[in-house]
């Protein structure tokens, strides 16, 4: 049990579906009185979504996706991820910290492994129903495993386990009206809007489907938050079209989700657990390339209980996706069932949950 205040690192960076739960986690600490230290690494990405968090403390650190295990790139990758572990160990040691939480990938397995070796306790999140390559071998080094999905226990046969959920930002249970949200994103108040996300991992080609399928539903306000690597080409496809808002970066996604009727995404687990909380009718594309195809396995785990629509990005078409609209997100009674099947599968404690268990109570 607890009876001073800790010093929590938690290492989250590399990609947004590691990063928030992070930063939901350190927002459970800090009200718990404890002192969270957020790890992320020196992506674009990582510095402008957390420039928002001025109360949390971040460090970067140098941390590298990992290559083909055959890629003349391995060496390069060896030797940053040993000068990272040392640079953890040292950066621990500094923070006095008591205990280290990995939200997963990369950044996370270099401070779990310092954690190791300098006996603390540590401990990994999987939020996918598929773990990644690092975080089961993060997982050796770790006192716990805890999990989003309770499919991905049995990837971690020689791990203690806790099937927690995937813990949310605060910002995400507190929305704002529809028509707030409307206003404050520059939305019509009176068509149905389909909000598209692709996700950090890029949308190419979703995103001009979901273009093309946009500019053959007038009547259908689509909001398309493409990415900043594809926003200008989106942009330029959608052509001035009045029933169409392309977005780079969405930096207020309550707003975004608050407006939307219903909700085209890739199946990124976090994605996928901000949907369930505030309980959105979806369509899953899962993006082709992501690792051991886990995106897939995710949108399983919802699709198999009426909590959203599974289509493979290679069988899209605007058909299906004015199927989906217009059968499903504009339907009051298919939708209204599809979110609470959403509902159904959420776990809105899972941040206590974690805390709970990073602290040893």
């Amino acid at each position: 049990m607890t009876t001073r205040p800790l010093n929590i690192v938690i290492a989250c960076g590399g990609t947004g579906g590691h990063l928030f739960p992070g930063i939901a986690v350190a927002q459970q600490l800090r009200k718990q009185g404890h002192r969270p230290i957020l790890l992320i690494s020196r992506k674009e990405v990582d510095a402008e979504a957390s420039s928002k968090y001025g109360d949390l403390e971040f460090h970067s650190i140098p941390a590298i996706a990992k290559p083909p295990t055959l890629s003349l790139r391995m060496p390069a990758f060896l030797w940053k991820l040993f000068t990272t572990y040392t640079s953890c160990k040292k950066l621990l040691r500094q923070e006095k910290a008591d205990v280290v939480l990995g939200m997963g990938g990369f950044t996370s397995l270099p401070p779990c492994k310092a954690a190791h070796a300098l006996g603390l306790r540590s401990y990994v999140h999987d939020s996918n129903a598929m773990p990644g390559k690092s975080n089961r071998l993060t997982a050796r080094w770790c006192t716990k495993v805890l999990v989003g999905m309770k499919e991905a226990v049995q990837h971690f046969p020689g791990s203690s386990c806790a099937v927690v959920g995937t813990p949310v930002r605060d910002e995400i249970r507190n929305l704002p009206t529809a028509a707030e949200a409307r206003q404050r994103l520059g939305l019509p108040q009176g068509k149905p809007v389909i909000l598209v996300t692709g996700g950090s991992q890029g949308a190419r080609n979703l995103n001009s489907l979901l273009i093309e399928a946009a500019k053959a539903d007038p009547e259908v306000h689509y909001l398309v938050i493409a990415g900043r690597i594809d926003y200008e080409r989106v942009n330029d496809l959608a052509g001035g079209a009045p029933n169409i808002t392309v977005l780079g970066f969405c930096a207020d996604m309550p707003a975004a989700y608050a407006a939307a009727d219903g909700v085209i995404a890739r199946s990124g687990a976090s994605t996928l657990t901000e949907l369930s909380i505030i309980g959105k009718a979806c369509l899953l594309v899962p993006y082709p390339f992501a690792a051991d195809d886990h995106q897939t396995h995710n949108a399983r785990a919802f699709s198999d209980h009426g909590a959203a629509v599974l289509i493979q990005q290679a069988d899209l078409t605007v058909q299906k996706v004015h199927d989906f609209v217009h059968a499903t997100a504009l339907n009051p009674e298919a939708r209204t069932a599809m979110e609470n099947a959403m509902r159904a599968l959420a776990r809105p404690d899972a941040a206590v949950d974690i805390a709970r268990t990073i602290l040893g109570e």
